[in-house]
C-alpha cells in the first residue's frame, strides 16, 4: 500500500479521497490556492502546499507546480480527483516521468477516449454498440449535411472534444442544419480550441445510463453495475440513482459486457465510467443502447455505486495504484438495495441555474444521509470554482424507500447565506414521471416552468420569520408573562421575502406564551413549542427557524429566506456617524451613484447592491465628501467588505 499521496484537487472530492486514505493509514498532502487557504480539505490533510493565486489557471491547473509539491513532501503518488487535470494525458506522463504514480489510467487510455469521434470508431471496432452517425475528419458543411440526410433527421451535432453540452445542437430539419453546424463549430472552437464536430442520430426519448468499470495492472476488468443519470439540466447531472429504473437482467448483462469490452480495448486500469445513451421509448431493450463516451476517472456520482455494492471505490483506486489486483471478481459482486444522490449547488435556479456566491452563514446537513462535502458553516462559496456545496447520498431496500429517505434528507438540509437549488431538488423529486421511474433526459426541460416558478410564502412562514426577526423567539425562557400582567405585548415587524416583496406582520401576545399574528387583515394563532415544532391555528407543524447575518430563514417543506430592511438603514456599517460603507451581506454591485470628490448628505443613496435576489440601497452615514471608491459596477463583494470611504470629518 502507498504511504503518502498528494491530492491534486480541492473541495468535496479532495475531502472524499482523504477519508478513505486516512482509514487505510495513508498520509495525504493537500494543495491550495489563495481562495482555499482556510478550506476544509486543507484542514483535513496531514500536510498542505500553497500552489498559487485563486484562478485555476494559476493554481490547480499548474501541473508542474503540483508535481513539485508531491516531490518536496515525499508523496509517492498523485490522486487527481475529477475535473482539473484528471483527464490530461500530458500531466499523467509528467507525473510518471517524475517517478510518481498517477492514481488513474494510463496516458494512452485517456487519449484513446479523449476525442469522441475517435473513441466511437475504436468502440465500433471492439464490438461495442455505437449510435448511427458520422465520426470522420471531413468537416465540410455540404458533406456533413449529406451525412445527416443518410442518418435521418432529427440529428445531433456534437463537438468531438466537447463536454457539458458545449458545441451541441439538435437539428430537426435539413433547412436549419447549416446554421446549427456553424454555431456548434464556433462554440466548439471557443470552448475546446477544436471546431470538429460529429453527427449522430438523435434519440427521441433518451435515457443516460452508465456502467462503472474497474481494471487493474494484471489484466482484470469488472463492472459494478449501472447508474441512471438521466435527470439533467443543461447536460449537467442533477440526481443520480443506482440501479436504473426498469433495468432487466438481460439488458444489465449486455451493457456490462459492452462496458468491459470497451475498457479492455484500451488496456484500462483504475476507475472509469462507460456512458451509454438508451432509447427508453419502449422500455429498456438489450439492443437499444449505444456507446456515448468514457470518463477515464472517478465520477461525481460514484457514491451510489458504493452504496449498492458495499465497495469503496477510492480504496480500490489506492490498492490498484499500489500494484494489487482487484479485490473482487465479477461473480463476487452483487446489487443490494437502491441508492440516490442529489447534488446541492449554490446556484440561482430562477435565473437559469446561474452559479451563486456568498458566505454560508448557516449550514446544517441531514442525519439520514451520507454527506460528501468540502465546506463548513462560515465558508465562502467563491466565484473561482464549481459552486457545489455537498452531495446527499441515501440508501434503502427499494426505490420507494430511497426516494422517501432523499425527500427527508433534503427537507432536513438547511443552508443560508447564498442561493441554493435545494427547493428545486425537492420539487424535482415530486415530479410524477420521476416518482414512477418513467423519465428521460428532457424531464427537467419539459417541466422547467413548474420547477423554477416562484411561490408566495404562506402566512405561517411569514409569521415565524417575524417572531424571529423581532427577537422574541426565545424557546428556553418565558419572557412574556411579566409584560402581560400590565398590557398586551405588541410588535410590528417589516420583512422582505426572497422576491423582494415587503411583508408587514402585527404580533400580539395572547398572555399564555402564544402569539396572534395579523398579516393583511388575516389573523392566526401561533405558539412555538420547541426548536422544531410550532402550533399554527391549532395545527402542529414541523419547522426550523434560524437567524443569521442576512436575516431570517424558515425551513419547513422548503426553505424560505427573509431580510429585515431596518437592519440596513440604521444599525449596519452604513448607519449614521461612520466614515465607511460596508457590504451588509455578500452580493453584486449593481449601481454606484457617486464618484470620488462628490459631496453627499446623510441618507443619500450611494450604492445599490443585489443579494438574495433583492436590491439593497446603501445610504450615506453622514454629510461629507467621498474620498475613496473601492468597488465598481458588477463587482462581487463579500460580507463586511468596505465599499466606500468618506473623508475624515475633523
Amino acid at each position: 500500500m502507498l504511504n503518502k499521496i498528494l491530492i491534486a484537487n480541492r473541495g468535496e472530492i479532495a475531502c472524499r479521497v482523504m477519508r478513505t486514505a486516512r482509514a487505510l493509514g495513508v498520509k495525504t498532502v493537500a494543495v491550495y490556492s489563495d481562495a482555499d487557504r482556510h478550506a476544509m480539505h486543507v484542514a483535513m490533510a496531514d500536510e498542505s502546499v500553497y500552489i498559487g493565486p485563486s484562478a485555476v489557471t494559476e493554481s490547480y491547473l499548474r501541473g508542474e507546480t503540483i508535481i513539485e509539491a508531491a516531490l518536496v513532501t515525499g508523496a509517492e503518488a498523485i490522486h487527481p480527483g475529477y475535473g482539473f487535470l484528471s483527464e490530461n494525458p500530458e500531466f499523467v506522463e509528467k507525473v510518471e516521468q517524475a517517478g510518481l504514480r498517477f492514481i488513474g489510467p494510463s496516458a494512452a487510455a485517456i487519449r484513446a477516449m479523449g476525442l469522441k469521434d475517435a473513441a466511437k470508431v475504436l468502440m465500433h471496432k471492439a464490438g461495442v454498440p455505437v449510435v448511427p452517425g458520422y465520426h470522420g475528419e471531413n468537416q465540410g458543411s455540404e458533406f456533413l449535411q449529406q451525412q445527416a440526410l443518410k442518418i435521418g433527421y432529427p440529428v445531433l451535432i456534437k463537438a468531438r472534444a466537447g463536454g457539458g453540452g458545449k458545441g451541441m445542437r439538435l437539428v430537426e430539419t435539413p433547412e436549419t442544419f447549416a446554421d446549427a453546424l456553424a454555431s456548434a463549430q464556433r462554440e466548439a472552437q471557443a470552448s475546446f480550441a477544436d471546431a470538429n464536430c460529429l453527427i449522430e442520430k438523435y434519440i427521441a426519448s433518451p435515457r443516460h445510463i452508465e456502467i462503472q468499470v474497474f481494471g487493474d495492472d494484471h489484466g482484470n476488468v469488472v463492472h459494478l453495475f449501472e447508474r441512471d443519470c438521466s435527470l439533467q439540466r443543461r447536460h449537467q447531472k442533477v440526481i443520480e440513482e443506482a440501479p436504473a429504473p426498469g433495468m432487466t437482467d438481460a439488458m444489465r448483462d449486455a451493457m456490462g459486457k459492452a462496458a468491459i469490452e470497451a475498457a479492455k480495448a484500451i488496456d484500462y486500469s483504475g476507475a472509469g465510467t462507460v456512458e451509454f445513451i438508451v432509447d427508453g421509448s419502449n422500455g429498456l431493450q438489450p439492443d437499444q443502447f449505444w456507446f456515448m463516451e468514457m470518463n477515464t476517472r472517478l465520477q461525481v456520482e460514484h457514491p451510489v455505486t458504493e452504496a449498492i455494492t458495499g465497495c469503496d471505490l477510492v480504496e480500490w483506486q489506492l490498492r490498484v495504484a499500489s500494484g494489487e489486483p482487484l479485490p473482487y471478481s465479477q461473480d463476487d459482486l452483487s446489487i443490494n438495495g437502491w441508492s440516490m444522490e442529489a447534488r446541492i449547488y449554490a446556484e440561482d435556479v430562477a435565473k437559469g441555474f446561474l452559479p451563486a456566491t456568498g458566505t454560508l452563514h448557516y449550514l446544517d446537513f441531514a442525519e439520514q444521509a451520507r454527506v460528501d462535502t468540502g465546506v463548513r458553516e462560515g465558508d465562502v462559496i467563491s466565484p473561482f470554482y464549481d459552486p457545489m456545496i455537498a452531495k446527499l447520498i441515501v440508501h434503502g431496500e427499494t426505490r420507494d424507500a430511497a426516494l422517501r429517505l432523499m425527500r427527508q434528507s433534503l427537507r432536513h438540509t438547511h443552508a443560508a447565506g447564498t442561493v441554493t437549488n435545494i427547493n428545486f431538488l425537492n420539487d424535482l423529486l415530486d415530479q410524477k414521471d420521476f416518482v414512477e421511474g418513467k423519465f428521460d433526459t428532457s424531464l427537467i426541460d419539459r417541466n422547467i416552468d413548474q420547477l423554477t416558478g416562484t411561490l408566495v410564502p404562506p402566512d405561517l412562514i411569514i409569521a415565524l420569520a417575524a417572531i424571529e426577526a423581532a427577537g422574541i423567539n426565545d424557546r428556553d425562557s418565558d419572557p412574556f408573562v411579566a409584560f402581560t400582567l400590565w398590557q398586551p405585548l405588541k410588535h410590528t415587524v417589516q420583512l422582505s421575502d426572497q422576491d423582494g416583496i415587503e411583508r408587514v406582520v402585527a404580533l400580539e401576545t395572547d398572555g399564555s406564551g402564544g402569539w396572534r399574528a395579523t398579516i393583511d387583515e388575516r389573523c392566526h394563532m401561533l405558539m412555538v413549542v420547541d426548536s422544531d415544532r410550532v402550533l399554527f391555528d391549532n395545527q402542529s407543524v414541523e419547522v426550523s427557524i434560524q437567524s443569521h447575518a442576512l436575516g431570517v430563514s424558515v425551513f419547513a417543506d422548503r426553505a424560505w429566506h427573509f431580510t429585515v430592511p431596518d437592519q440596513l438603514d440604521g444599525d449596519g456599517p452604513d448607519g449614521a456617524g461612520g466614515d465607511t460603507i460596508a457590504a451588509p451581506m455578500p452580493g453584486l454591485i449593481k449601481v454606484i451613484n457617486v464618484e470620488v470628490g462628490a459631496k453627499v448628505a446623510l441618507g443619500d443613496p450611494l450604492i445599490i447592491m443585489e443579494a438574495m435576489k433583492m436590491e439593497h440601497t446603501l445610504t450615506a452615514p453622514r454629510d461629507g465628501e467621498v474620498e475613496e471608491l473601492l468597488v465598481t459596477v458588477d463587482d462581487q463583494v463579500e460580507d463586511g467588505g468596505i465599499l466606500l470611504r468618506l473623508s475624515v470629518d475633523d
